[in-house]
């Protein structure tokens, strides 16, 4: 096991940076030519949010890759960060396409009433 790194990044915080850099590294799949337009670089952007540095990753990263049962469950806690947040987007998405749908009835009723007013058969007073 290699030694305990004098910066060693806390469980806690390793949990927050790799929760980023999963969803920075999934966005910069679908997404990469709209960073590079806007000059982001994903994992430089993760690093500055935490104020760390690439090799206080790598040396906390690789001490807690020897240390099997911890390393799982950081992990553990980052795909329940990470499920918790897609349960929160589908949610998101499901209340804007109820509302989108609302608002597109609402529509349909209006414009299905301005017809009835402007149809003849439907109201004498246009005769």
């Amino acid at each position: 096991m290699p030694e305990k790194p004098d910066n060693l990044i806390s469980e806690e915080k390793m949990v927050e940076v790799l929760f980023d850099m999963t969803v920075i590294s999934a966005a910069k799949g679908l997404n990469r030519r709209v960073m590079e337009d806007k000059g982001i670089e994903p994992e430089a952007f993760v690093y500055e949010k935490h104020q760390i540095d690439s090799v206080q990753f790598s040396e906390s990263n690789r001490y807690y890759s020897y240390d099997v049962k911890t390393y799982e469950l950081i992990y553990a806690r980052v795909k329940e960060k990470l499920q918790a947040q897609k349960e929160l987007f589908n949610k998101d998405l499901k209340a804007k396409a109820t509302k989108a749908d609302s608002i597109s009835k609402t529509n349909r009723v209006r414009r299905d009433s301005l017809i009835r007013l402007k149809t003849p058969e439907i109201n004498p007073d246009l005769q």
